[in-house]
């Protein structure tokens, strides 16, 4: 028997025993979605209110487990973006309890009419919204994730489960003791919610293969994570990719607006995917709009890599190189371009972008339409700061993440993204000639 052969061996009891758990979970979820989806709107919303309460009550213990959480990702030598996106203090543990209860007081998504018509054989049609059953989220470093995603799904009828990434273990852990308590004052099943209980990157190869209990896999991470899920599921993905995120500044910006926007949609928050990461700007407006930007920019502590002409405005702008025009820094970088118009724009946004979030600052509403008709990515706006790519900003409460793929749902995936359909026929007895 070679080495590696032996440690498979070796292995193979755990291996064993972590598949029959993850299969244990899918049952218990399967169990769970067949209580959601015919639960009232009264009781989904009593189980979100009381686990808002559960967050606010528990503060300080999730707080104690973010703090063991950081402690880690800093002896490993994480770095200041993924840092601060794993952080959780008072101030967004409450902002996670008010999503929740956000989350309550929209429509519940379940059961809507979506369409109705009469046939002229007397038949009556109606497409009618359904849960999607259960939903496999795998996700990494934000622990606000667990308490969103478990919201959302709850309030659309599905069951989760949960996978976050393991620098988030023990946050998560926190924060999910809450949404089950929430659950349990409401009478409903804990499996309702679940979260992986290990960090073993195996139980994601397991979770990818359990076609019979899990309908649904919603991946939210880097690149590396997108392409395994796809690689390796069985199930339907809705893949949330990154966010490489472009502000253009057109010739006919207004230069207080574009400057205000352009530091806004950067430095608000490096760490998010809706986060610009590339700024580029017209030839004849460059020498106006953009040395302010920059100094903005590099006062707030922001490196900037930049193209010939940018450089020649900024000398403290270091030389771009062809890996920045595809780069999500998701840090205090930013990549800048002059560019010879609209036309050379959306062609660096086709050849770049994700397909995630584009901005145009433009007074020019022509310009602003064609930009907004010819872009191709789930979000696209017009000036506007792309930090506002959130489901949240869009009054969905809070959101699972945004899809980046042309089939829906796409944009942000809140509650009622997380529905599908069902016709339903009623007849007077009616048979088929």
């Amino acid at each position: 028997m070679t080495a590696e052969a032996a440690i498979l061996h070796d292995n193979a009891p755990a291996r064993a025993n972590l598949d029959a758990e993850m299969r244990a979970l899918g049952r218990a979820a399967r169990t769970a979605a067949g209580v959601l989806a015919l639960a009232p709107s009264e009781t989904k919303n009593g189980a979100l209110g009381a686990a808002a309460a559960a967050l606010r009550d528990g503060t300080a213990d999730i707080l104690e487990a973010n703090s063991a959480d950081m402690a880690a990702a800093r002896t490993k030598g994480t770095g200041p973006a993924l840092l601060d996106r794993l952080e959780l203090s008072a101030t967004r543990v409450a902002a996670m309890a008010a999503g929740l209860e956000a989350i309550a007081e929209l429509p519940d998504p379940v059961g809507q009419t979506l369409a109705q018509w009469d046939r002229p054989n007397g038949l009556a049609i109606a497409r009618v919204s359904v849960p999607l059953g259960v939903i496999g989220i795998i996700y990494e470093s934000r622990p606000n994730v667990t308490a969103d995603a478990g919201g959302l799904c709850l309030k659309s009828g599905n069951a989760a489960i949960l996978r976050g990434g393991s620098e988030s273990f023990q946050s998560s852990a926190a924060i999910l003791d809450c949404l089950q308590a929430g659950l349990r004052a409401a009478g409903l099943p804990d499996g309702a919610i679940q979260r992986v209980p290990t960090t073993d990157r195996a139980a994601v190869g397991i979770m990818l293969t359990m076609n019979d209990t899990i309908d649904i896999v919603v991946p939210r991470g880097g690149r590396g994570l997108i392409e395994r899920v796809r690689a390796e599921s069985r199930i339907p993905v809705i893949a949330h990719l990154e966010g490489l995120c472009h502000t253009y500044i057109h010739g006919a910006a207004d230069p207080a607006k574009a400057r205000a926007i352009a530091l806004n949609a950067k430095m608000r928050r490096t760490g998010i995917c809706g986060a610009t990461e590339t700024l580029l700007v017209d030839r004849a407006i460059a020498p106006k709009v953009l040395p302010p930007i920059l100094d903005d920019l590099i006062a707030a502590g922001c490196e900037v890599r930049g193209d010939e002409a940018v450089r020649a405005m900024e000398p403290r702008a270091t030389a771009a190189q062809a890996a920045d025009w595809d780069t999500e820094y998701l840090d205090a970088i930013l990549a800048a371009r002059v560019v010879d118009g609209l036309e050379t724009a959306l062609d660096h946004i086709a050849r770049h972008g994700s397909r995630h979030t584009e901005c145009i600052v433009t007074e020019d509403a022509g310009a602003a339409e064609t930009f907004l008709a010819r872009v191709d990515a789930a979000i696209v706006m017009h000036n506007v700061s792309t930090q506002f790519a959130d489901g949240g900003e869009f009054g969905m409460g809070a959101e699972i993440g945004i899809s980046t793929g042309r089939l829906p749902p796409r944009g942000p995936v809140g509650a009622a993204q997380l529905t599908s359909y069902k016709y339903i026929v009623r007849g007077t007895g009616q048979i088929r000639p």
